[in-house]
C-alpha cells in the first residue's frame, strides 16, 4: 500500500455540534475525545516485589539469601510500593499480615512473632487486592526471648473469669440442664464458672432462673449470664441484661457481633443503662470477634472504654478462623491489648481439636499473662476433649511480644478512633472520627516528641505505651446521632462484609453450634 507523499488538511473542520475549528485545533479536540477515557481510567500499576534484605545491623552476615529473626525487620524493595500496604508472611499451615512502613532504610516489614522458624513466603497486597510475586524469607529464631508487657493481669482479672469456664448455649442440652449433672462434670474437668445463655436482644431466655442460680452455687459454682445483642433497641437490650444481675448472676457477658456494626450510639446507651441498673463496680465482659482490625465499625472503643467492660474475652476460635494457634492468639492480643483490660480468652472446645493445640492455647494465653480461659460450648464438647480443658497452666517457656497495631495515614477503624481518643486530650481540636487523616498525623508526631520518641507519625510500641497514658477524651455519641450527621464509623463495614475476610465464625459455624450468635 502506497501513502501519499503528502496530506493536505482543509483550513477549517466542522466538528458534529456545529462548531468550526482550525484544522490543527480540530484534530486535537478529536484525539483527546477517543483516548481520553482510557486515559484516566489507566490504574495505578500492581505492586511488584523484586527483593528482600536483611536490616544490616540486625543481620551483619546475611548469606545465602535474607534470613531474619522472629520479632525483626525485613527490608523490602520493589515498584509501587506505598507504606500501609499490607505484607503477607505465609507458610504451609496458615499466614499472617502486618503493614508495610516506610523508613529511612526504605520499605520494612516485621516479621511477627507467630512466624514458624524456617522457610516463609512473603507477598505484599495493594488495597485493591492485587498481590505481588512471593518472594521466601528464611525466618530464624528469635535472638532474645523476652516476656511481653502483658496489659493482660492475672491479678486484675475479676475473680468470675479466674481459672476455667465452660459456656452454655441452650441448658436442656447441656447434661440435660441438670445443675447436679453440670456441677460434677465442672468438678471432674477443673471448670469453676459456667456462663449461660440469659437473653437475646431484649428478649429474656427463662432458661436462666434464680432457681439454676442457686442450684450450681450450692455446687461450688460461679455463675454468669450472656447475652446476644442487635443494637436496635439498646434500653430494652440493658434491661434484659439486668434481669439476670437481679436473678444472681455473678457478672454478665455482652455478645455484639456484626449487627452491631457503626452503631456507637446505641452500644453508648446500652452502657449508661446497664450501669444505671446494675451499678458501676459490677463485673461486666465484652465476648465479641477477636480480630479488631478485620471490624472496624463495631464499637470496642465504647463497650471496652470507661463505664464499659472489665474484661476483654475474644472469641479466640483459631480452628474456625484459620491460621494455626499461634498466628490467631497473637493476632488477637495485639490488637485487644490497647484497650487497657484483662483478657480472658474464648477458646474452641467445639469441632473435636486436636489435644496438642488445646494444649498450645492454653499455654501461650498463660505466657500472656491470662489468669482465665473459657471454653464454647458444653453441648458441643466430646467425650474426648473434656478432659483437655482444666486450670490455666503456668507457662514454662518465656512468648516474645508479638507487636501493638501500626497505625498511620490512611487508616481507619475503632483502633484509629480509640487512639484519637487520647490524642484528643491534648488536642482539644482532634475530630475523633475513625479516620486517621492529617491532622490525627500532627497530634500524633506532637505526642511523640513530647515524650522523646521519633516523630515518625507511625505507632509501635513505645508510641502507644505513650498515647495509652493520656486520658481518653469522651465522646458522646448519642448527641452526635441526634444532631444528623451520621459518624464516619457507621459508614464502615467490616472486612467479612466486604468480602476481603476470613473469620466470619457466627455465619461458618451456625449450622453446627453457633459460636454464641445462636
Amino acid at each position: 500500500m502506497l501513502l501519499p507523499a503528502r496530506i493536505v488538511l482543509p483550513a477549517r473542520i466542522v466538528l458534529p455540534a456545529g462548531i468550526a475549528l482550525p484544522a490543527r485545533v480540530a484534530l486535537v479536540v478529536i484525539a483527546g475525545l477517543l483516548i481520553g477515557d482510557k486515559a484516566v481510567a489507566r490504574p495505578a500499576p500492581a505492586p511488584r516485589l523484586i527483593e528482600l534484605r536483611c536490616v544490616p545491623f540486625h543481620a551483619p552476615r546475611c548469606h545465602g539469601g535474607p534470613a531474619v529473626p522472629v520479632g525483626r525487620q525485613v527490608i523490602l524493595r520493589g515498584r509501587a510500593l506505598t507504606s500501609g500496604m499490607r505484607v503477607t508472611f505465609r507458610w504451609s499451615a496458615g499466614g499472617v499480615t502486618t503493614a508495610l512502613q516506610r523508613t529511612r532504610l526504605g520499605y520494612v516489614a516485621r516479621v511477627p512473632a507467630s512466624a514458624p522458624v524456617g522457610d516463609v513466603l512473603v507477598s505484599v497486597r495493594d488495597r485493591s487486592g492485587r498481590r505481588s510475586r512471593a518472594r521466601t524469607l528464611r525466618v530464624l529464631p528469635m535472638r532474645r526471648a523476652t516476656a511481653p508487657p502483658t496489659t493482660v493481669s492475672a491479678s486484675t482479672l475479676p475473680e468470675p473469669f479466674r481459672g476455667s469456664g465452660m459456656w452454655i448455649w441452650e441448658l436442656a442440652r447441656s447434661d440435660g440442664g441438670d445443675p447436679a449433672a453440670i456441677a460434677a462434670r465442672a468438678r471432674d474437668t477443673g471448670m469453676s464458672t459456667v456462663f449461660v445463655k440469659s437473653a437475646d436482644g431484649p428478649r429474656v431466655w427463662s432458661q436462666f432462673s434464680p432457681s439454676l442460680v442457686s442450684a450450681l452455687h450450692a455446687q461450688g459454682l460461679r455463675v454468669c449470664a450472656w447475652q446476644y445483642l442487635y443494637g436496635t433497641y439498646p434500653i430494652a437490650e440493658a434491661r434484659a441484661a439486668a434481669s439476670a444481675a437481679a436473678a444472681g448472676a455473678d457478672c454478665l457477658v455482652l455478645d455484639p457481633e456484626s449487627e452491631y456494626q457503626g452503631r456507637y450510639a446505641s452500644a453508648q446507651r446500652y452502657m449508661s443503662e446497664l450501669r444505671a441498673v446494675v451499678g458501676d463496680s459490677f463485673t461486666v465482659g465484652l465476648a465479641s470477634f477477636p480480630y479488631v482490625d478485620y471490624h472496624p465499625g463495631l464499637p470496642y472503643s465504647v463497650f471496652l472504654g470507661p463505664g464499659g467492660a472489665q474484661v476483654d474475652v475474644p472469641q479466640v476460635y483459631w480452628r474456625a478462623i484459620g491460621g494455626g494457634v499461634a498466628t490467631v492468639s497473637a493476632h488477637t492480643y495485639v490488637h485487644n491489648r490497647i484497650y487497657g483490660v484483662p483478657i480472658a480468652p474464648l477458646g474452641q472446645a467445639y469441632g473435636s481439636p486436636p489435644a496438642a493445640e488445646v494444649t498450645r492455647f492454653r499455654e501461650l494465653w498463660a505466657a500472656y499473662g491470662s489468669g482465665g480461659i473459657s471454653w464454647w460450648s458444653w453441648q458441643a464438647t466430646t467425650s474426648a476433649t473434656w478432659p483437655l480443658l482444666g486450670p490455666p497452666l503456668a507457662s514454662s517457656t518465656l512468648t516474645p511480644d508479638p507487636g501493638w497495631p501500626a497505625l498511620a495515614l490512611k487508616a481507619r477503624g475503632d483502633e484509629v478512633l480509640w487512639l484519637q481518643e487520647h490524642l484528643a486530650s491534648a488536642d482539644p481540636t482532634l475530630d475523633v472520627d475513625g479516620v486517621f487523616g492529617t491532622h490525627t498525623d500532627a497530634a500524633l508526631r506532637a505526642l511523640q516528641t513530647q515524650n522523646g520518641l521519633p516523630a515518625t507519625g507511625s505507632t509501635d510500641a513505645a508510641t502507644w505505651q505513650a498515647v495509652l497514658a493520656q486520658p481518653a477524651r469522651a465522646v458522646d455519641w448519642t448527641a452526635r446521632a441526634r444532631s444528623g450527621p451520621r459518624a464516619v464509623m457507621a459508614g464502615l463495614p467490616s472486612r467479612d462484609e466486604l468480602g476481603r475476610g476470613r473469620y466470619a465464625p457466627s455465619n461458618r459455624e451456625r449450622t453446627v453450634d453457633p459460636p454464641l450468635g445462636g
